[in-house]
């Protein structure tokens, strides 16, 4: 568990998004990224400018996969967009493939509604948690999961004090 995760107030939409292509441009090898938080909270957003920051293709634009599941991206470092909203436990997650994502290490893999699967089978990841402030505003926290997200974790902290969120 982190002990030092980053807190960052997203005053809007654009926001998020830009938080998310921050995050995006510093990811230099496939991980996984676990999004928490209530409906409305910025995870598709956030994913939104993660693709961008990971150069997902100009003709592909990144929607929520709240009902086809799994959304997937080419990028500099292709992205799978997983939702397990609609999912009720392990034999839903193996029948919409999500075991075979996780154990493909060739992507970066953003998971929304994460925290309905065992954290056993979710090894060292960076977990990004949304919560609603008010209508604008979201609080978002980004914690990482080990020692490997040393390097990716201080491009994040540099470019987000550029930007004077931190």
């Amino acid at each position: 568990m982190d002990k030092n995760p980053i807190q960052i107030t997203s005053r809007s939409v654009e926001d998020t998004f830009a938080m998310g292509e921050t995050v995006g441009r510093a990811v230099s090898e496939p991980v996984l990224i676990l999004l928490t938080g209530d409906l409305g909270s910025g995870k598709t957003a956030f994913v939104q400018g993660l693709g961008k920051g990971l150069e997902v293709f100009e003709n592909y634009y990144i929607t929520s996969p709240s009902y086809t599941l799994i959304n997937e991206y080419p990028a500099r470092i292709p992205l799978f967009h997983v939702d397990l909203y609609r999912l009720n436990g392990p034999d839903d997650f193996e029948s919409a493939g999500i075991y075979h994502i996780l154990e493909d290490e060739s992507h970066v893999v953003a998971m929304e509604w994460a925290d309905l699967m065992d954290e056993a089978l979710l090894p060292d990841p960076m977990t990004v948690n949304f919560t609603i402030a008010n209508h604008e505003s979201r609080m978002i926290e980004i914690s990482f999961g080990g020692s490997r997200w040393d390097t990716m974790r201080h491009k994040i902290i540099k470019d987000m004090q550029l930007k004077k969120w931190l």
